[in-house]
């Protein structure tokens, strides 16, 4: 995790922001594998429970992701997958779409607790990620040297020969030159 040293701000903000995308990630996969043999029982080409279980599957290791690296893509990842899942569901109870090709008619207008515990979980998962993904951007920001202004020439010359070329184009030295 970037951010700097345990204990200051800016790692207890990463650090909640990793635990509630990953647990929000988590508590998806839970719902949908736990919903799938339920909603197993639509038929069609691709049946809405294998569509279910991939989802849990992909929600797991987007969380196993966050929580191991807490890298920005991890973060990109999870809110890819708590947005598109949450998308998903609020079209599925709001829109009767239909059968779209191989997709079975996923319209549920019902809400019910664990639907409910997903749209949450889901939210809070793409909230949190995409804090993660701009606080992280920040931090790498911020973590990176500063750069000073360019080189110049003679640079990396030793000290002391630096001194004499800047003694030799000392404009008083000139001067004085040209006075004798």
């Amino acid at each position: 995790m970037i951010g700097g040293r345990r204990g200051t701000p800016l790692w207890w903000s990463l650090w909640t922001i990793q635990v509630v995308t990953a647990v929000g990630l988590a508590i998806d996969a839970y719902v949908h594998w736990d919903l799938a043999p339920v909603y197993a029982e639509v038929r069609g080409p691709i049946g809405e429970g294998v569509l279910f279980r991939l989802e849990a599957v992909v929600a797991l290791l987007t969380a196993v992701a966050v929580i191991a690296t807490g890298r920005r893509a991890a973060y990109l990842a999870g809110a890819a997958v708590g947005a598109s899942a949450l998308a998903v569901l609020l079209v599925a109870r709001y829109v009767d779409l239909g059968q779209l090709g191989p997709l079975p008619d996923l319209y549920d207008p019902t809400w019910f607790p664990e639907k409910l515990l997903a749209a949450f979980a889901e939210g809070a998962a793409t909230a949190a990620a995409i804090a993660g993904f701009i606080l992280t951007g920040r931090a790498l920001r911020d973590s990176r040297p500063r750069r000073g202004p360019k080189a110049t020439a003679g640079q990396n010359e030793p000290k002391e020969y630096r001194d004499q070329e800047e003694h030799r184009n000392d404009s008083r030295i000139h001067l004085r030159r040209q006075a004798r």
